[in-house]
């Protein structure tokens, strides 16, 4: 049963003494940035405070591996990135998990969204292999788009035929993801997840892949349990990362299914939600 969110504020669950925190997790987009997609200049002290303290700080987005260790390139040391919705797990270069995807369920995916282009929808998919981000589409303001979150991206005339592993699809949709992308997709529910990741994204991975299987195989590697972790998320592909996590945080701009599975509610995004939540539970401030 979902679990009512109680507030920020509310600690009373750590009443009898300090909060024992070893892992925080958190959703990039919707999540730590804001509405700019400006990392907080908060983080960057808070991130030394932390590790002081022997808390370990993990980055999970459906963004890949080389766009996270390029944000947060002068700390990355030691830090694990959970990348691809957690298809592809990295730290300091090596790969801790990946979840590959089936090179003709890719390819399946990529002709049905030729498709709905076809038909008329405003849609690009961008193939997520491990070495690089592969599209078709060669306009400016899809490109645009792909260059938020795809720093390793290349144009090719057809990603069916890329020779890469690939963990994902990700599907752009210059209108509303959820009404016109995923029921376009939907023949691929039945044996693949189709996510809607955000206002214009989908994903397609394999039905183990998501967030929450990643964070739950790094804590069994670290031994840390889910009551010392701490997660914070705002759309429907943050849902089993929560679930991983006692102190679960969804931001004030969530998505409403995923307040209602949250065990609190921080602050937006545009609040700096995620670092005055750590602040006020770590006793930081």
């Amino acid at each position: 049963m979902p679990v009512t969110p109680t507030p920020l504020l509310d600690t009373s669950r750590s009443s009898a003494g300090p909060v024992d925190i070893r892992l925080v997790v958190t959703d990039m987009d919707g999540t730590l940035l804001d509405d700019a997609k400006r990392i907080p200049d908060g983080l960057w002290p808070m991130l030394v405070e932390l590790r002081r303290r022997g808390v370990l700080f993990s980055p999970a987005s459906g963004r890949q591996y080389a766009t996270l260790a390029r944000q947060f390139e002068d700390v990355a040391e030691g830090m694990v990135f959970i990348a691809e919705n957690g298809a592809y797990v990295v730290r300091d270069g090596a790969e801790l998990s990946s979840d590959p995807l089936d090179r003709s369920v890719a390819a399946g995916v990529a002709r049905a969204v030729r498709r709905l282009a076809a038909d008329g929808g405003d849609a690009g998919a961008v193939v997520c292999g491990k070495r690089a981000a592969y599209v078709e589409r060669t306009d400016e303001a899809f490109l645009a788009e792909v260059r938020r979150y795809y720093v390793e991206h290349r144009v090719v005339d057809d990603v069916t035929a890329v020779d890469d592993d690939f963990v994902k699809v990700a599907v752009f949709d210059f209108g509303s993801a959820e009404r016109s992308t995923a029921p376009a997709l939907a023949p691929f529910a039945a044996t693949h997840q189709v996510v809607v990741s955000g206002e214009h994204w989908v994903d397609v991975m394999n039905p183990t892949a998501n967030k929450g299987t990643a964070l739950r195989g790094l804590q069994r590697a670290l031994g840390v349990s889910p009551a010392q972790t701490m997660v914070f998320g705002d759309y429907l592909n943050d849902l089993e990362m929560l679930d991983a996590a006692d102190w679960s945080f969804a931001m004030a701009n969530a998505h409403p299914e995923v307040i209602r599975r949250a065990r609190h509610v921080a602050p937006s995004n545009n609040d700096n939600g995620v670092l005055r939540t750590i602040a006020r539970v770590l006793g930081l401030d």
